[in-house]
């Protein structure tokens, strides 16, 4: 009768063995003083809060002139209205003259 490691497929004398793991380091992550980096992910996060920082800051400057573009836009419609109320009431004053 076959073991059960040669009836998962590993035969005696293999070299395909799994790496011993450490069992207090995995059950106790709090104690793991040894913490392991990844520089390519960091690179990679901080990479991503830069893009998300210079975007929300355009986002930032696009609502800043959006409102500025508004309040322009309303100071020069009110302007035009005034000429216009004030070109009405001179015509009316002259049209009473005469």
């Amino acid at each position: 009768m076959a073991s059960t490691e040669e009836a998962n497929g590993i035969a005696d004398g293999s070299d395909q063995t799994s790496p011993a793991a450490d069992v207090d380091k995995d059950l106790n992550p709090d104690r793991n003083k040894d913490f392991e980096f990844d520089p390519i992910s960091s690179q990679v996060a901080t990479s991503n809060e830069i893009k998300e920082q210079s975007e929300a800051a355009k986002k930032k400057e696009r609502e800043k002139k959006d409102v500025l573009q508004t309040l322009k836009s309303a100071i020069i419609v009110s302007g035009i209205i005034v000429a216009v109320a004030g070109a009405v009431f001179a015509i009316t004053k002259k049209l009473k003259e005469k």
